[in-house]
């Protein structure tokens, strides 16, 4: 009996002593299995339709780590309770399942340990731990006003159209989706299977609300805490805040310049002045891991196809809703290239130097990313014969946790399937975290090998 009691213990301290990026990893990975086996039951399929392992394993992965790639029409195929389950999963991905539990327990009046504060800071990528349970409330409270005012938004226009209990339901659901830039939508029952919001092209307030509701929650909850805290005094801003708020701007920017240049004489050929204007900045938005689309995917030009790539690879601002290698560390790089082009002393902007750490992190981010990027592609064109255009996509926008496709998702064999949900796995949890819950307690030796040269460029 003693004996037992001892391997008891052993087992809660090795638990213990799990790093934070492991216990983020494992933390959505039961998040996962728990939705897949609800989207399993009976209850959550529709009468007539059936749902197999592989596609509520696919939904629920999609839904948790907020993609929107789907193999079933959400509308069509889920009941009531079935969309419902996917909402709070995408809710649940959307702010972090470390800032739920946290909220819980304060609710709770739980004492909340520093263990749980190292994990919280981790889970929301802030740069320090004071205030980061703070930082977790503001973070909740912000979700539920924003999103609210969101859904109230969008019922304007959708109770109007689809009556008073689809009308509530539909507003309070994609505002939460578009938030949480997960890319579900229900509009599959009345304009068409997988049609997302292609009806909406030419609705400016529809638009419009689910621009600001995804820029939003992609900008970053950090940036929130700073801006609550300096109002509109830029230049007191920390320095992550005016990066992520700047680059965000031109990406924008360019992106709807770009797109509107690109499509003009193509799919927006036969398209008035202010629906041109609307999907040129849709389609500068969404491909940042929104998930939706006001025009079809499908038919944008190689240029158009290869910009929206671009976009779901950078996708939003660090500790978000949204995934892709994020805006920052694009940024990083790009300031780092230059002013190695410029043989400046330091990586330096906006009066500030950044520390080499934060550009080493950068680096591993981007190469991690695009390592996974290309495997996955070898790998699903080998196992299918896909065409490799809709393969780049379907890969960038898995690991970008983008959502958007060329409609080849719910033609993936179980191994491509399994290959994107990994995929997506690694988008949420962060590619950098994925490798660190395998390599951040291995031990090193604490000796540096002789130095020498090779040749670069």
């Amino acid at each position: 009996m003693k004996r037992k009691k001892k391997v008891y213990k052993e087992k809660i301290d090795s638990t213990h002593h799990m790093s934070h990026a492991q216990i983020i990893a494992m933390g959505y990975l039961l998040v996962i299995l728990a939705g897949t086996l609800v989207l399993l039951l009976p209850f959550a399929t529709k009468e007539g339709q059936h749902t197999s392992f592989s596609e509520a394993l696919f939904t629920a992965t999609s839904a948790t780590c907020v993609t929107g790639l789907v193999v079933v029409d959400t509308a069509s195929h889920w009941t009531t309770a079935g969309k419902l389950i996917i909402l709070v999963m995408i809710q649940v991905g959307g702010l972090g399942f470390m800032t739920m539990g946290v909220m819980f327990a304060m609710l709770l009046k739980r004492t909340i340990s520093l263990r749980v504060r190292g994990m919280l800071q981790e889970s929301m990528n802030s740069i320090q731990l004071g205030g980061v349970v703070k930082m977790a409330r503001r973070v909740v409270l912000g979700t539920i006003l924003v999103e609210g005012i969101g859904a109230l938004a969008l019922m304007l226009v959708f109770i109007p159209q689809f009556g008073w209990g689809k009308g509530i339901f539909f507003g309070i659901f994609h505002s939460v989706s578009a938030f949480c830039n997960a890319g579900f939508d229900l509009m599959g029952m009345d304009y068409g299977e997988y049609s997302s919001f292609c009806a909406y092209s030419n609705h400016l307030w529809v638009n419009v609300v689910l621009m600001s509701l995804i820029t939003i929650g992609a900008i970053g909850f950090f940036v929130w805490n700073d801006v609550l805290e300096k109002k509109f005094h830029f230049q007191q801003y920390k320095l992550h805040t005016k990066l992520a708020l700047v680059s965000t701007g031109i990406i924008f920017f360019a992106g709807s310049v770009l797109f509107y240049f690109f499509e003009r004489d193509g799919l927006m050929e036969h398209m008035g002045i202010k629906e041109t204007v609307l999907t040129s900045m849709f389609s500068a938005v969404t491909p940042r891991t929104a998930g939706f689309n006001t025009i079809d995917t499908a038919s944008l030009s190689n240029s158009s196809f290869l910009l929206t790539i671009v976009l779901m690879f950078i996708g939003g601002s660090p500790g978000s809703t949204a995934g892709g290698v994020k805006t920052v560390t694009i940024t990083v790089l790009a300031v780092y290239v230059w002013s190695n082009l410029r043989n400046e002393t330091g990586c330096n902007i906006f009066g500030r130097r950044l520390p080499d750490e934060v550009i080493k992190k950068a680096s591993n981010v981007l190469m991690l990313n695009l390592a996974l990027a290309v495997i996955a592609v070898i790998t699903i064109s080998y196992l299918q014969p896909i065409s490799l255009r809709d393969t780049l996509f379907e890969v960038f926008s898995a690991i970008g946790t983008a959502g958007m496709s060329t409609g080849v998702t719910r033609d993936l064999l179980l191994p491509s399937r399994l290959v994107i949900i990994l995929l997506m796995y690694c988008g949420r949890i962060g590619s950098m975290s994925f490798a660190l819950s395998f390599t951040e307690r291995k031990k090193v030796a604490p000796v540096k090998l002789p130095e020498e040269n090779v040749l670069i460029g």
